[in-house]
């Protein structure tokens, strides 16, 4: 029989978690789905990887006792648990990363009207979201910092004239903080969105960290955001693919609306591990957060000092704050400068990976960015980056050190002439690189660094902005969103005369 329902769990309870261990120690019957029913059915190298116990409590959804059964069930517990940890009027755990709650966004702005406001270098899922919601976007633009080539957030007064030029605008859709650790003044942008009767949505899933330890940047749901999207698994350790999506405790937004939208996106076969993990992350960060936090901080910290004195490098920190679209920085990203030695940031991090087997976030021309986790002991991977920069940065410094060619600004964007669902969908076609400049893309290019969407379906091309693709491909960096990688072609609208 399951176990009786106990009281109202505390913070330092994780009843999901708790419920499926409960489940699996039981060893009951297995008459459903999965078909290795808790191990033995499964392949024997797969078990000795992930282990007898993550397969024992793989456990279904739809599961007396567990997420099903007598109101709350601990699945509705742990969900209650996360809003109340992260200060939401309601929290969804998302087993398709923070990609689900991007495209959550999108399909709950529709229900309120056909067109948004949406920042920039906003993540390829937000893309993902505008085509499957068919909504109208106006993209805003981010501030651009020319030096680094790297983009950072958006200025209250720059949304301001957005929705200003977008009445009809049903949401303000922003990112923050980004992949380089820059926040942006959320607590403005909300007002700003609030006085023109919007809601501000934040994918917020570079900072699901920042609720709890007083030095980071102040959190999106603190700052008054109506829908946040949350990658829980990045810095807080919940699984990969695992993330949350929170409601703010007095959103524009209707919860019902949302509800129906995650459950519009999610599968009906949830992992019962990856909802676990947020469980645990969840009860981790509120008991333990502040705490391990503080001991990561100051491990990142003593690597950001040791490596602005290696010759030729520099670092992203506290002294980016004030510069245009950099409100505030998260200083659990490890940034590093690398424009005053010889080699780009391509070169230095396939270097990294080859000779060191470091495996870094992400390589731009100009940085190298890596990510420490909320739990991590830091301190020994802190010094085996810096010492392989050491190394690197011995081997670069040569007389043309510091010489290399700046990145250049992207080109301004294409005429959007059809929304990016109606380019998708539409009749299309694939034609030489070489001859695009003037059609309508039925695809994504965005080029890294700086990371911000060049081409988006619906918009036309332009020589220059092929142009600046190329170049960036030339110099080592990368295109995503294109169906052919090396953008000998790319996929256009037929335009009917």
């Amino acid at each position: 029989m399951p176990p009786a329902r106990r009281g109202s769990p505390g913070e330092d309870a994780a009843p999901y978690l708790e419920a499926i261990r409960e489940y699996a120690a039981r060893d009951p019957a297995r008459l459903h789905v999965p078909g290795h029913k808790g191990g033995p059915g499964a392949d024997g190298e797969l078990a000795a990887v992930i282990g007898e116990a993550a397969l024992a409590h793989d456990i279904p959804a739809l599961t007396w006792g567990i997420d099903i059964g007598r109101s709350p069930t601990p699945f509705e517990e742990a969900q209650q648990l996360a809003a109340r940890a992260w200060g939401a009027g309601r929290t969804w755990f998302l087993t398709n990363g923070a990609s689900q709650g991007n495209v959550t966004a999108a399909m709950t702005t529709a229900h309120y009207g056909r067109e948004v406001v949406v920042q920039r270098n906003a993540h390829s899922s937000t893309i993902d979201g505008l085509v499957l919601s068919g909504l109208r976007p106006r993209f805003v633009a981010p501030e651009l910092d020319e030096e680094l080539g790297i983009a950072h957030c958006l200025l209250p007064e720059t949304l301001d004239a957005a929705l200003a030029a977008t009445p009809a605008a049903a949401a303000a859709w922003i990112v923050s903080p980004t992949y380089f650790g820059a926040a942006a003044d959320v607590r403005r942008l909300v007002d700003v969105a609030h006085s023109h009767g919007v809601p501000l949505i934040v994918d917020e899933a570079w900072g699901a960290h920042m609720t709890f330890h007083e030095a980071l940047p102040e959190d999106a749901l603190a700052a008054g955001a109506d829908l946040v999207i949350s990658s829980t698994h990045k810095i807080v350790g919940s699984l990969t693919q695992s993330a949350m999506l929170h409601l703010g405790a007095d959103s524009r937004l209707q919860a019902d609306i949302v509800d129906r939208c995650v459950t519009l996106t999610e599968s009906t076969s949830p992992n019962s591990l990856l909802l676990a993990s947020l469980d645990a992350a969840r009860r981790l960060a509120v008991t333990r957060g502040r705490e391990l936090i503080d001991e990561t901080l100051h491990a990142v910290a003593s690597a950001r000092e040791q490596i602005r004195s290696i010759p030729g490098l520099d670092v992203l920190d506290e002294r980016f704050v004030g510069r245009a679209g950099v409100y505030a920085y998260d200083p659990l990203r490890l940034a590093v400068d690398v424009r005053g030695l010889d080699a780009d940031g391509y070169e230095l991090a396939r270097e990294l990976r080859e000779q060191a087997d470091i495996n870094l976030e992400l390589a731009g021309q100009n940085v190298l960015v890596g990510v420490f986790g909320m739990g991590e002991d830091a301190s020994p991977l802190a010094e085996r980056f810096v010492a392989a920069l050491r190394g690197a940065a011995a081997r670069h410094a040569g007389e043309h050190a510091g010489e290399r060619m700046r990145f250049a600004p992207p080109p301004p964007w294409g005429e959007l002439v059809m929304t990016p669902r109606e380019a998708f969908l539409g009749a299309q076609e694939v034609v030489p690189a070489a001859r695009a400049a003037g059609r309508v893309a039925a695809e994504s290019l965005a080029t890294y660094p700086p990371g911000i969407p060049n081409v988006l379906p619906g918009e036309r091309l332009t020589g220059e902005t092929l142009a600046y693709i190329e170049r960036t491909l030339q110099l080592g960096g990368s295109v995503r969103g294109a169906s052919d990688r090396e953008l000998r072609t790319i996929r256009v609208v037929v335009e009917r005369a």
